[in-house]
C-alpha cells in the first residue's frame, strides 16, 4: 500500500518519507519529533485510520531530521521551527506536488501552522488534532509536569506511554510490542529528552492570525494532556477556523476510536458526510476470539455490544506517574 522509504533534501539534511497510492489530493501527516515512517503506517493501531484517510487522497508520512529514518542531528545544531516547516516543502518538491492538506497532530501544530502561514498557496487546508499554541511548559493546567516528562523518558521504548496517552485505544501485548518497536526506531530515550523542549516550549500564538487557509480544529473533550480550551484558542485565533469537540480521552486521533474524528475531516475536505458503521477492532488489532459480549458498549464505543477483553495494562505502566495522571 505504501511506497518504500525515499529521501528529500532539506538543506543538507535528508528527510525520509513514504506515500500511499495517488488520489484526488495530497495529504501530509505533519511529523512531530517522535515518529518512524517505516513503521507508523503499518502499526495495528493505526491501519484503520490510514486506510480511511487514503480514501481521501495520497497520504504522506515523513520523519523530521533527528528522528526515524531521516538524517541525525547533533545536540549543538538542533533544527529550528522554520527548518521543521521546510521539511514539508522538501517532501512536496521531491514528489512534484504543488499543494497538500496538512494534518497536524499533537506536537506538530506549530510546524503545520507556520507552513500554512508562510505558504498559503501550497496549503489546501490545515487540520489540527489536539492542538495548542503557547508553551506547555509554562502552563499550570494539563499534565505536562516535570514528573510526567521524566516518566515519559523512563518508559520510552516500552510502548507503555502510548497507552497512558490513549486510554481509549484497544490494548494487548501485541499492540504494546508494536508501539514499543516504533518508539525504539523513532528515537532513543536520550533523543526524546533532547527534543522534548522543542515540543513543550514552542510558542506560535503570533503565527495563528497569519494563517489564511481553511482550517479545522478537532479536540477530544476529556483529554487530560491537551485540554480542549487549548485547541479552542487555536481555532479562535485563525480566521474562519471551524472548531469541533468530540467525546474521548485519546491524544492521538489515528487510533481507535477514530471514526468520529475522521468523519469531521472527511466532511471538511469533501463537503459530504460519510457515516462509518460502529464495528469491532480490526483483526490486525485483536482477534475475534478476544471479544466478549456485554450488555452495552464500553465507554470508548470501540465495539457496539462488545468489549475487547485484551485491553489490559502492564503492571509497570499502571504504576508509572504518567499513567496514574492520565487515569
Amino acid at each position: 500500500m505504501f511506497s518504500e522509504t525515499r529521501y528529500a533534501l532539506n538543506g543538507d539534511l535528508r528527510v525520509a518519507y513514504r506515500t500511499s497510492r495517488e488520489g484526488p489530493r495530497d495529504i501530509v501527516l505533519v511529523a512531530n519529533r517522535f515518529t518512524c515512517c517505516e513503521i507508523l503506517p503499518e502499526l495495528p493501531s493505526t491501519q484503520g485510520w490510514v486506510e480511511a484517510m487514503t480514501s481521501l487522497g495520497r497520504l504522506i508520512f515523513f520523519d523530521q531530521p533527528g528522528t526515524g529514518a531521516s538524517d541525525p542531528v547533533t545536540p549543538g545544531a538542533l533544527p529550528t521551527l522554520e527548518q521543521w516547516a521546510d521539511s514539508i516543502t522538501a517532501v512536496l518538491d521531491d514528489l512534484g506536488s504543488r499543494e497538500a492538506v496538512l494534518i497536524a497532530s499533537v506536537g506538530a501544530v506549530a510546524t503545520g501552522a507556520l507552513f500554512a502561514a508562510t505558504y498559503p498557496s501550497r496549503t489546501t487546508a490545515l487540520v489540527v488534532l489536539e492542538g495548542y499554541a503557547d508553551p506547555i511548559k509554562e502552563r499550570t493546567d494539563g499534565l505536562y509536569s516535570e514528573e510526567a516528562r521524566a516518566a515519559m523518558i523512563a518508559m520510552w521504548g516500552t510502548g507503555e506511554f502510548q497507552h497512558a496517552n490513549n486510554p481509549d485505544m484497544p490494548w494487548n501485548e501485541e499492540i504494546r510490542a508494536a508501539w514499543a518497536r516504533h518508539e525504539r526506531l523513532a528515537v532513543s530515550p536520550g533523543t526524546v529528552a533532547l527534543m522534548l523542549p522543542l515540543v513543550t516550549e514552542v510558542d506560535v500564538r503570533a503565527v495563528l492570525p497569519a494563517v489564511r487557509v481553511p482550517t479545522l480544529v478537532v479536540q477530544h473533550a476529556d483529554d487530560p494532556w491537551i485540554l480542549p480550551e487549548w485547541g479552542k484558542y487555536v481555532a479562535d485565533h485563525i480566521s474562519g477556523a471551524k472548531y469541533v469537540e468530540l467525546p474521548g480521552r485519546n491524544v492521538n486521533h489515528f487510533v481507535e476510536p477514530w471514526r468520529e474524528s475522521f468523519q469531521e475531516i472527511h466532511e471538511f475536505l469533501t463537503g459530504h458526510q460519510r457515516k462509518w458503521p460502529t464495528i469491532g477492532c480490526s483483526p490486525r488489532c485483536c482477534s475475534p476470539t478476544s471479544w466478549t459480549r456485554r450488555a452495552g458498549p464500553p465507554r470508548s464505543a470501540i465495539v457496539t455490544g462488545m468489549r475487547c477483553s485484551m485491553r489490559t495494562t502492564p503492571s509497570s505502566a499502571r504504576n508509572s506517574p504518567a499513567f496514574e495522571a492520565a487515569r
